[in-house]
């Protein structure tokens, strides 16, 4: 029979291991749970973060693509439609024009069944990998509800326009999804050579844009990094405290607007104050607000603007070229970007 081997004095066997003096299973285990927990917060800290790693983006355009033309709002002319196909066809794309883009059903390009079959169908078409929307107007919010009810992130695809499409977007940012605030057929005819075109295609085809613009005696001067959201702020506005409400704390928030009474813009401005959400974006970019007469209180919007802003202390940039004007930049909605304000101007990057 062979002798049982003394434990020594540097060392216990317990259960056929070996610890130092004095080491408990109790006391090992917590130094290897430290230790598993520092290598993680290394790991952690020194791999580069992506920063949209929740958001879903489309995958990037190649040539053959097909994309989808249809106007799920107001009626559009047929031709700055043809034009736009034109345009993208040069540039190797597969572009089909629904249905009822050209129909007519009061202020509508359609009834709400005949534009929701446009768009249920553009976006179940798994051949179909961007859908662009040939105008505004009025009327996406008819069929969100039905919209929502679609597989949307089995297929993600990129959405393209602006103005009442703020409400598509909404849609697609409510399932984390990102899609391109972007001017729509009428500019898309201008061809690929506009610069705006061109910051679109290239959106689309995987680029991530910087933009740069002049400063405003109305700017908060900062640095702050965050989700963009926004669009249209009477269209957003309306769906607050809906499934599709991107005016979110934490959030980097553009708006502009067409048509709109001072007084009306700075109602909504109030009730984002009121309700809590505008002391808690992270910054907040001012597009265009165009159409519009001075009132007895405010000579133009931006000054109206300013007073409502001056209590906050976050980055806000005046003057963005994003609107219902000729030169309107895409912004990539629900990406993350890192806005700069400072005395010479403002940058935007956006960043996966």
């Amino acid at each position: 029979m062979t002798p049982r081997r003394p434990a020594s004095k540097r060392h216990k066997i317990i259960k056929g291991a070996a610890l130092p003096a004095g080491l408990t299973p109790r006391r090992a285990f917590d130094l290897l749970f430290l230790t598993v927990v520092l290598i993680m917060f290394i790991i952690y800290m020194f791999t580069p973060a992506q920063k949209s790693k929740d958001i879903i983006f489309p995958e990037p355009l190649r040539p053959g693509d097909k994309i989808a033309i249809l106007a799920p709002a107001g009626p559009i002319a047929r031709g700055p439609v043809d034009s736009a196909a034109t345009v993208l066809r040069g540039l190797g794309y597969n572009v089909e024009i629904y249905p009822h883009t050209f129909g007519k059903f009061g202020h509508f390009s359609g009834t709400h069944a005949e534009r929701l079959a446009d768009m249920r169908a553009a976006f179940t078409d798994p051949e179909v990998r961007a859908i662009i929307c040939a105008r505004g107007g009025y009327g996406v919010v008819h069929n969100l509800d039905s919209l929502a009810a679609l597989p949307l992130t089995d297929d993600p695809k990129w959405v393209v326009g602006f103005s009442d499409i703020s409400a598509l977007h909404s849609l697609m940012a409510s399932r984390n999804i990102a899609s391109v605030h972007a001017s729509m057929a009428k500019a898309i005819a201008l061809g690929p050579d506009n610069a705006d075109n061109a910051a679109l295609f290239g959106i689309l085809t995987g680029e991530f844009p910087r933009y740069t613009w002049g400063p405003s005696p109305y700017n908060h001067e900062g640095h702050a990094e965050g989700l963009l959201m926004g669009g249209n702020l009477a269209v957003i506005a309306d769906l607050i405290n809906t499934p599709f409400d991107i005016i979110r704390p934490g959030t980097v928030l553009f708006i502009e607007d067409v048509s709109e009474p001072i007084y009306k813009i700075e109602r909504i401005m109030y009730q984002l104050r009121l309700s809590g959400i505008l002391p808690k974006l992270k910054g907040l970019i001012i597009g265009q607000f165009t159409d519009y007469k001075p009132d007895d209180n405010h000579r133009d919007m931006e000054s109206m603007l300013a007073e409502v802003l001056a209590p906050y202390n976050y980055p806000i940039a005046f003057g963005a070229p994003v609107g219902h004007v000729d030169h309107n930049v895409p912004f990539i909605e629900s990406c993350w970007v890192s806005l700069d304000v400072t005395p010479e101007g403002t940058t935007l990057q956006f960043e996966r």
